[in-house]
């Protein structure tokens, strides 16, 4: 969100130490600094306008003043009014949210005009007393704080079960809400009927806060979530490079339900990656494998869309690069999760608990804690490296890909034949290491050269390696691997592979 502005107004030659000190109070404080950014006279640059011109102009601009009244009355002018009058008046007349500070005692000594100016502040105002900086400060503090909580902008919840400011019950999609009964019914045995009332979903569901609709509600099954939410769309975008550069060759902006938002970026990913078509030996349909397993995809998704930090400006970013797909998402882990226990068992800490409850109900998450577990082992067994979980700015997922072949843009696979019992889809490059060795025994250049690498690449290294575990390939001097006169042959089962291969064409 775009800071509150504060102007803080007083005489400035007797408060100046309470001004600063509450300037650098509200820039450091955490949770202050990310609501609010202070106006003070000291640091306005020389300029040809009039101080008292300007600093009213400031006093437009600002959404909360707050006024110090000390003992001092200020400089007036012709017609007898200080700055620090003329500004509490222009925010009175305005409409801007006032706090008063006043310093020293009831008794205290003060100019006749000062009396007066503390006079007019008492109507329809909460007037706060204070003798210390230390006391400001607190006092300040409690008041924002009770300000920012008026306003919603700050709870002591979870977000999802915040209400959702000016959303009402038609905003929701009544149908949506009927088809996600129909499903909940059948994949876990949810007690409501389908002609149960959206109020008695809500209520089951706890998507209502004082009969309010929460911003669960509206994610969930609004008709159009993003405009009361705006940072809730995920936007999708597809490199042709290792890195973030323009052109960009697809870019969509998504909008809709948590529902909608994960269906159209997993179909955008799945869409721009290899997959291979196998042999209709069970249905009519024929099976199809992607280069990373359909439910990795969809695991990074829609964890980044079910916990992430919808307080946060950002959205939800899924960027699929020659290498890699990133999974972005705003938010950190919620404790007592860390990036070490997410490759290991650990319980499901949900940040948006009401959020991912109805998604369970949906069938689109578990409740287990096992999701990043299950894109590991998919990853593995799939013989792609483990995917990585960072938390740099926001929670960020990469999953590796498999090299791809030839010239950007072509994207092809091959579908090794089940009888020489190798069940995972092999690239061209692959393919191509695998021909190499056709004609014989041949040492790992020839592999290089035959796969389009100028080196030893992790990624070739990581084939190479694969081959071997799964008996494609064998090493002639297998009791030294690192030997200068190492060179690869096709065993018996890879010779039945590479006869058994069919190439099929992959949609881009």
């Amino acid at each position: 969100m775009t800071p509150l502005r504060i102007f803080i107004s007083s005489v400035q030659t007797e408060l100046a130490k309470e001004r600063a000190a509450l300037r650098d109070y509200l820039r450091g404080d955490p949770l202050m600094r990310r609501f609010f950014e202070v106006f003070l006279f000291e640091e306005v640059p020389a300029s040809d306008r009039r101080p008292d011109a300007l600093y009213l102009d400031e006093v437009e601009r600002c959404d909360l003043y707050v006024g110090l009244f000390g003992s001092d009355y200020g400089t007036e002018d012709a017609e007898g009014l200080s700055p620090t009058e003329r500004e509490f008046d222009r925010a009175t007349t305005l409409g801007v949210h006032r706090l008063i500070f006043v310093k020293g005692t009831e008794n205290h000594v003060r100019h006749p005009k000062m009396e007066v100016l503390i006079g007019k502040a008492q109507v329809g105002l909460i007037r706060k007393r204070f003798n210390t900086q230390a006391e400001l400060v607190t006092g300040l503090y409690a008041a924002l704080v009770e300000y920012l909580e008026v306003k919603e902008l700050i709870r002591w919840g979870p977000f999802d079960a915040a209400p959702c400011a000016k959303a009402v019950l038609e905003d929701l999609d009544f149908e949506r809400i009927i088809r996600f009964i129909r499903t909940a019914r059948r994949v876990r045995q949810f007690p409501l009927t389908e002609d149960s009332s959206p109020e008695e979903l809500l209520e089951h569901l706890k998507l209502l806060n004082d009969g309010r609709l929460t911003n669960a509600a509206v994610l969930l099954f609004g008709k159009a979530p993003q405009r009361h939410l705006i940072s809730s769309e995920v936007r999708c975008a597809h490199f042709h490079g290792t890195e973030v550069a323009k052109p960009i060759p697809s870019y969509q902006v998504y909008k809709g339900t948590v529902f909608d938002l994960v269906d159209q970026a997993v179909d955008f990913v799945l869409s721009k990656i290899n997959r291979s078509i196998g042999t209709r030996t069970e249905s009519a349909r024929a099976p199809r494998t992607y280069e990373i397993p359909e439910e990795v995809v969809t695991e990074a998704i829609v964890n980044a869309v079910a916990h992430r930090d919808y307080t946060d400006n950002g959205s939800v970013q899924v960027m699929l690069f020659v290498d890699r797909l990133e999974v972005w998402n705003p938010g950190r882990l919620p404790p007592p999760l860390t990036l070490e226990k997410l490759r290991v068992a650990h319980t499901s800490v949900p940040g948006n608990p009401l959020l991912a409850e109805s998604m369970y109900l949906a069938e689109y998450i578990e409740r287990m804690g096992t999701g990043t577990l299950d894109m590991i082992r998919r990853c593995v067994k799939a013989g792609l490296p483990e995917p990585e979980f960072a938390v740099p700015q926001g929670f960020v997922t990469t999953v590796w890909r498999a090299e791809l072949a030839g010239q950007a843009g072509v994207q092809a696979g091959v579908q090794a034949g089940v009888q020489a019992g190798v069940q995972a889809a092999l690239s061209l490059k692959e393919v191509a290491m695998l021909q190499a060795c056709a004609q014989g025994a041949v040492p790992s250049e020839v592999l290089l050269t035959a796969a389009g690498y100028s080196s030893r690449t992790r990624n070739f290294r990581r084939w190479l390696d694969r081959f071997l575990h799964e008996g494609l390939l064998e090493r002639t001097v297998p009791d030294k691997p690192s030997s200068p006169l190492q060179k690869y042959r096709l065993t018996d089962k890879g010779r039945a592979a590479l006869s058994g291969l069919k190439t099929r064409d992959t949609e881009a």
